[in-house]
């Protein structure tokens, strides 16, 4: 396992790589800058050593004009490192947003090739957690502690250089001091790193029960339940915190210690600088020259280990975001996938089997026929597979066995997109997005003229109430539409599939959220608009599908009766009974 994870962090860094490498150029600026800037910088501690050697003879053999030629380039080295580090900082910056924007954008590419499985199984606030939490955290490592391990890297060697360039000596200190700071932090980040990481899962938990709890706090105060979800989230709550503090906890521990280890081989240093000066070995130009070098090899190696831990924090943010844009996307069409056009209508279901988990069918043996133009009804017991059907002939999930046929073809030798298109579809569950009600309308048919919109809203009698509004169709509708009834909402989803040219019309308990009054009354126009289409209905309220030219009566998977309403009340089965429960 840990093997696993290690290999796995291994191309997390070769995957963000990757990424970076898109702006070479810009990378290769950026290098330029931290190049100059450190060696700029590095300069300045050979020329303090030379400023300080012009006046060790004395006061009175204080040779001035060195002291004031030196200290002038070691401010005019300053100032260009300075700027040098400004330019670095904002390349940097402009790097990690380019890095960020394209790995926002292939994430959310990605969210919209997964399977809708992918979505049945990960909870909603998870994935938002992945897409702005967690990349946000990448940009922060590689805005700010990508700079820092760079500048790291030239100081440490370049101070390393100087230093064995004014007494080799003297750097055997840190034979001592290096290595075990190498071996501390090593020990501590190898605990840490699956700590970063279990971080991460927590928020994205804790964020996907906030999401959830949210969404459904009509509910959750419906029944009262506001302790009990109180106390839960304080639980998760905990967990995360507590995750959070583990990990922030063991990875600040790195950098006191290395911090103690680089005090060490000061002290050291300037013990056994002290010796060499006294043997006369070193000057005290020399000495004052070394201390500095080995304060910018040291210090540099303490920043390092600080921001170790934001760097663990990065890494498992960016394996979670990995996850998720390697998924596997929905299956593609096959080689030679025709696209479906020209519809009539025709449906048929031959022996399909389907389960969503392996081992557990939900439909055992399916088999109907739909004829062109026709209203199927699908009726049932909760449970017996109703909205499954209506995912298999969209083919969100494809049949285990058996196969669905539309115009006599197989629907899994068939374009994915061409099939959807084929069908227009109004959910239980509405869903309208934050904009007007004439672009929510025109959703699904981008060449709707304002007439087109407005005869559908008119045909599922909405078009009244659109225009009582202060901005009639330009009325914003938002967060999901919350400014309007649920019924209201019902009706804009009915019309928004009204308005679509397509030949079936899937409905899945449509007019569940509209009275009786007005459900008749779209009932009629659905009747004329729907002429020459293939129709499916899921309905509970078995009055509404009366008039239907075939029902199909779903128990336990499979189709158990099958015939128009006269018909199945005759047999005095399932049907019957569903039908006199809901008029007892």
């Amino acid at each position: 396992m840990g093997t696993e994870k290690k290999r796995y962090s291994k191309r997390t860094i070769l995957r963000l790589g990757q990424y970076m490498w898109q702006y070479k150029w810009l990378l290769a600026l950026a290098m330029v800058c931290t190049l100059g800037s450190n060696l700029f910088s590095l300069i300045g501690p050979k020329l303090t050593g030379l400023s300080i050697g012009a006046i060790e003879g004395g006061r009175g053999a204080v040779d001035f004009q060195k002291v004031f030629y030196y200290a002038g380039w070691m401010a005019l080295f300053y100032v260009v490192s300075a700027l040098m580090s400004y330019g670095l900082q904002v390349l940097m910056l402009t790097i990690s947003r380019k890095v960020v924007y394209r790995m926002r954008q292939d994430v959310f590419e990605k969210l919209m090739t997964l399977p809708v499985g992918y979505f049945d199984v990960h909870q909603t606030g998870d994935i938002i957690s992945r897409i702005s939490y967690d990349i946000d955290t990448v940009n922060a490592s590689l805005s700010n502690d990508l700079v820092q391990l760079l500048t790291t890297v030239i100081t440490v060697v370049g101070a390393l250089l100087m230093m064995v360039s004014i007494s080799p000596k003297l750097v055997l200190v840190f034979a001592f001091t290096v290595p075990l700071s190498i071996l501390i932090t090593k020990n501590i980040t190898g605990k840490t790193r699956p700590l970063f990481r279990k971080r991460s899962a927590k928020l994205g938990e804790l964020n996907g029960f906030v999401e959830e709890m949210i969404s459904g706090q009509k509910t959750l105060k419906a029944y009262n339940r506001e302790e009990y979800t109180q106390g839960k989230f304080d639980r998760k709550n905990e967990e995360a915190v507590e995750a959070y503090y583990r990990a922030e906890y063991y990875g600040s521990v790195v950098g006191p210690c290395v911090n103690f280890i680089n005090n060490l081989s000061l002290s050291l240093i300037s013990v056994f600088g002290a010796l060499l000066y006294l043997a006369g070995s070193m000057r005290i130009g020399d000495i004052s020259s070394f201390v500095l070098y080995s304060r910018k090899f040291s210090g540099p190696i303490n920043e390092a280990a600080n921001i170790f831990s934001e760097l663990q924090s990065a890494l498992a943010a960016a394996e979670r975001v990995f996850r998720l844009i390697e998924e596997p996307p929905e299956p593609a069409d096959a080689e030679n996938a025709i696209v479906l056009d020209q519809v009539r209508g025709e449906v048929e279901l031959s022996h399909v089997q389907f389960g969503y988990l392996p081992g557990k069918t939900i439909i055992h043996d399916l088999s109907f026929r739909a004829e062109p133009g026709k209203l199927i009804a699908i009726v049932g017991p909760t449970g017996a597979g109703k909205t499954t059907l209506i995912n298999l002939l969209m083919r969100f999930y494809d049949p285990d066995s058996g196969c669905i046929t539309v115009d006599g073809r197989r629907n899994d030798g068939m374009t994915r997109s061409s099939l959807r298109k084929a069908y227009a579809m109004v959910l239980q569950d509405t869903w309208l997005f934050y904009g007007s009600i004439y672009e929510n309308l025109a959703y699904g048919k981008e060449d709707a003229t304002r007439e087109d919109v407005e005869a559908a809203a008119k045909a599922a009698h909405i078009h009244s109430f659109i225009k009582r509004l202060p901005e009639g169709y330009d009325t914003i509708l938002t967060d999901e539409g919350t400014n309007i009834s649920k019924g209201q909402k019902q009706l804009l989803t009915i019309a928004r599939a009204m308005l679509l040219d397509a030949k079936m019309l899937i409905l899945d308990e449509a007019t569940s959220n509209v009275d009786t009054r007005t459900e008749r009354r779209i009932q009629k126009a659905m009747l004329k608009l729907m002429e020459g289409k293939t129709c499916f209905v899921i309905a509970h309220r078995l009055s509404t599908i009366e008039n239907a030219d075939l029902i199909l009566v779903v128990n336990g998977g499979e189709v158990v009766e099958q015939g128009t309403h006269k018909e199945l009340m005759e047999l005095q089965g399932v049907y019957r009974k569903l039908y006199n429960a809901q008029f007892e």
